[in-house]
């Protein structure tokens, strides 16, 4: 919720901005957009935000009246400011503290419409006018914030979502906007909070993931030499994916940035057991063993390496899987997945890759 209200200044999952001038139709426009999308599957806790209901006293300066008395607008919110809201005529020192002086007028000259009406405007000419003859004073039930965002009014629309992921949540959502809402000229709607943090996560991780996968297969051919080596290590990296992807199905977990920083744990734990396996095969097959013992012999022993690699890790993460306070959220899913992943890819590594590596040694041959 923390992590919420620091994106988009809400607690919900997502925001939904509407941008525009008038406050009033932003807000007209939030109540249909939230009746809007509590019709969709999976969304709860629907709330536009609440812009009005303070009291408020509103004087509008009549300007062809105080041109006749040649008093400038600032002349008169200049007083009114003074009188009201105060201004800083000093500073007092107690010590090292230092603290600011304020005048304003008695909180029984300022503190009802009546009161305000009477303070009195100076002329150029040295007499005095009330303000309820320059200006027109009435009391209004206006906004209690005005939201901006590059400089331009915004209202948000909050809710979270449940039993479904944030990206198919938020395009069923644009589709039914597009058909329901119509928004004047100079308005637009656009959508926050988590989806637009994993949605910039994502083209992160496009980006740094084929780069990562790219060094360590350079790093892989510089260590053993062989490309067919290197293919067969990077192999295991596919198995691995299955069983994160079905771990994540099978617990009703959606792909999330958490999931997505899993599974490049799970290929790193992958990467390394399949390297620990070719490894001593290759020592085999330099001492002459045939390819056939190789596989048989090398998977059997080294069985308890790899088991001991998939087993303290998991054990490690259990009690992630079964978090349920602050931060469970984001550590339940990355659990998932690399304990997922391991059952897969340790069933590869000790079944399909001596296949594979069999198939291959004697493609060589």
């Amino acid at each position: 919720m923390t992590i919420d209200e620091l994106l988009e200044g809400i607690r919900a999952e997502l925001a939904i901005k509407i941008f525009g001038d008038d406050i009033e139709i932003l807000k007209r426009k939030a109540d249909e957009v939230a009746q809007v999308i509590k019709g969709i599957k999976g969304a709860v806790d629907v709330q536009p935000a609440q812009i009005s209901g303070t009291p408020q006293l509103r004087i509008r300066v009549n300007r062809s009246t105080i041109a006749k008395y040649g008093i400038n607008v600032a002349d008169v919110q200049e007083v009114v400011s003074t009188a009201i809201g105060g201004v800083s005529v000093g500073e007092i020192f107690e010590g090292i503290k230092r603290f600011n002086i304020y005048v304003r007028f008695a909180p029984e000259f300022r503190s009802t419409k009546e009161e305000i009406s009477n303070i009195l405007i100076p002329t150029p000419d040295g007499s005095q006018l009330p303000l309820a003859q320059l200006a027109t004073i009435e009391e209004i039930v206006g906004p209690r914030q005005i939201t901006r965002e590059n400089n331009q009014r915004f209202i948000t629309v909050q809710c979270n979502v449940e039993g479904r992921d944030i990206g198919s949540f938020v395009a069923e959502g644009k589709r039914l906007l597009a058909d329901k809402i119509n928004l004047p000229p100079g308005y637009l709607i656009t959508w926050g909070g988590q989806f637009k943090l994993q949605q910039e996560a994502n083209r992160r991780l496009a980006i740094v993931i084929p780069i990562t996968l790219f060094l360590v297969f350079v790093l892989l051919f510089s260590s053993f030499g062989i490309l067919r080596d290197s293919v067969l290590i990077l192999l295991n990296i596919p198995f691995a994916l299955v069983g994160g992807i079905i771990a994540l199905w099978f617990t009703g977990q959606n792909l999330s940035v958490p999931s997505s920083v899993g599974f490049i744990a799970l290929f790193g734990i992958a990467l390394e057991n399949a390297m620990v396996l070719v490894t001593y095969y290759n020592q085999m097959l330099k001492k002459g063993i045939p390819v056939q013992e190789v596989v048989v012999k090398g998977a059997t022993r080294r069985l308890r390496p790899v088991l001991m690699t998939a087993i303290t890790t998991a054990l490690g993460l259990l009690p992630l899987l079964f978090a349920t306070g602050t931060g469970s959220r984001v550590q339940r899913p990355l659990a998932i997945v690399v304990i997922g992943g391991l059952v897969t890819s340790t069933i590869a590594t000790m079944i399909i890759l001596p296949l594979l590596y069999r198939w291959f040694k004697k493609k060589m041959v």
